[in-house]
């Protein structure tokens, strides 16, 4: 047997404190005719196994079980997933807690999230920057400032050749050892973009143009679609620097995306594709992690399916619980309850944003937590209110985002008025944080 196999079992063995361990560890191998290697905080086994030819699997054939109990090893694991197909390789972490496992389809990311980006730097100085520390970059995607064109919002998506890679550079960027350009970043897993089934994108008659100029109106952009063939365009629907353009028959909306992706409108270069429809009320109610209170949700009301769409390429898993709802397997919801305080309970001081964001469940706290992520001035609220037909007093809050770095200003006002204070306030963040 390699001798890097037996290093591997023989530690085992001695993390499990027993040799018998290690010996069922040795035996397993013996007997499938695996391999087994221990690194970076993991203990991979087989990949590819004995006997394969050809590629390794694709993507989607990979999935992701958590919580295994402490005392379970390979010798034990290995026999219950052989039950459902011949395992290409088995990658066992070295830390693991809980009592149920729970299986779910490996997300297989290749990108990362990088944040606190220097604004001014281009496509490829980050490009160069992210190829001198980590392996497998494929590419950079960068998105230019809603007001500055010619800057950057501040964060970048690489992209991996694959996940081990991402997974790997993800490892090496984290410790904060690496400061490109003097400054300290935020790593991240990105949110995967989501998939929506080829039936679906069949049906889709509006369009996604990101890159506008704040400036240009909805009309402009329907002038400007409607230019290659008048009056194909319905109706058009712009949020900051992005629009959707909804037509009223495929077939053109599918022609405009040709003739009008890399168009510039206003002196911008827009990007145009297909928009891609989610469940408006599944995505609406993850944005903010199932914990909405529903008086708000009804004043807010649900976009119609052809308005919701899923955007981005891309968001910071830890920071866009409230945009997308993508969790990691490992980051349950925190459980909303109360426990009593016993006399010499040790508390410990921190920071409400050392937490994560699932300890949070109202949107005002969503929308501080990620201002200071970003590194933004706090969120400033301005109260209005107005009387109704019947005499009560109805409130609206304006919330007005500042960026420390540039500047740049930005007001967010709902279109909905509330009976109360809490309501109004809380309606605001949770509008704020979709138009971000």
């Amino acid at each position: 047997m390699h001798e890097e196999n037996k290093a591997a079992a023989n530690g085992c063995g001695k993390i499990r404190s027993g040799a018998q361990n290690g010996a069922a560890l040795l035996a397993l191998m013996e007997k499938t005719g695996y391999s087994m290697v221990q690194q970076n905080g993991q203990r991979k086994f087989g990949g590819p196994p004995p006997g394969w030819k050809g590629p390794p699997p694709p993507r989607g054939c990979e999935v992701f079980v958590g919580k295994i109990p402490r005392d379970m090893y390979e010798d034990e694991l290995v026999p219950v997933f052989e039950r459902a197909g011949k395992i290409y390789e088995l990658r066992l972490m070295m830390e693991f807690s809980g009592k149920f496992i729970g299986v779910c389809v490996s997300l297989d990311n290749c990108r990362l999230f990088i944040g606190a980006i220097p604004k001014d730097k281009k496509k490829e100085e980050i490009l160069n920057e992210m190829k001198k520390v980590t392996e497998g970059v494929v590419d950079v995607i960068v998105y230019p400032n809603a007001t500055d064109k010619t800057k950057n919002r501040g964060f970048a998506f690489v992209e991996y050749e694959s996940h081990r890679a991402a997974a790997m550079a993800r490892r090496r960027l984290i410790p904060g050892t690496f400061q490109p350009w003097g400054h300290t970043i935020q790593v991240d897993w990105a949110d995967p973009e989501k998939v929506v089934d080829e039936e679906t994108m069949q049906r889709v008659k509006v369009l996604y143009v990101r890159n506008l100029m704040i400036s240009t109106t909805e009309d402009k952009i329907k002038a400007e679609f409607n230019k290659f063939k008048p009056g194909v365009v319905e109706r058009v629907k712009k949020l900051r620097d992005y629009a959707f353009v909804h037509f009223f028959h495929r077939e053109d909306a599918v022609a405009a995306m040709s003739v009008m992706n890399g168009k510039c409108i206003d002196g911008a270069s827009i990007e145009v594709t297909l928009a891609k429809p989610v469940n408006k009320e599944s995505s609406w109610k993850q944005h903010f992690n199932g914990q909405i209170s529903p008086s708000s949700e009804n004043l807010l009301g649900f976009p119609n399916k052809e308005d919701g769409t899923q955007k981005s390429l891309g968001k910071p898993a830890s920071l866009s619980v409230c945009l997308n709802g993508q969790h990691s397997p490992g980051s349950p919801e925190v459980e909303r309850s109360t426990y009593s305080f016993f006399p010499g309970i040790k508390l410990t001081p921190i920071s409400m944003y050392s937490l994560k964001l699932n300890h949070f469940s109202s949107a005002v706290m969503h929308l501080d937590y990620f201002c200071h992520k970003n590194s933004w001035a706090p969120p400033e609220y301005c109260l209005y209110s107005t009387t109704s037909q019947d005499g009560k007093i109805l409130l609206v809050y304006r919330v007005l985002i500042s960026s420390i770095a540039d500047d740049s200003q930005s007001y967010f006002m709902p279109e909905k008025l509330c009976t109360t204070v809490e309501d109004a306030k809380e309606l605001a963040a949770q509008f704020t944080l979709l138009h971000l």
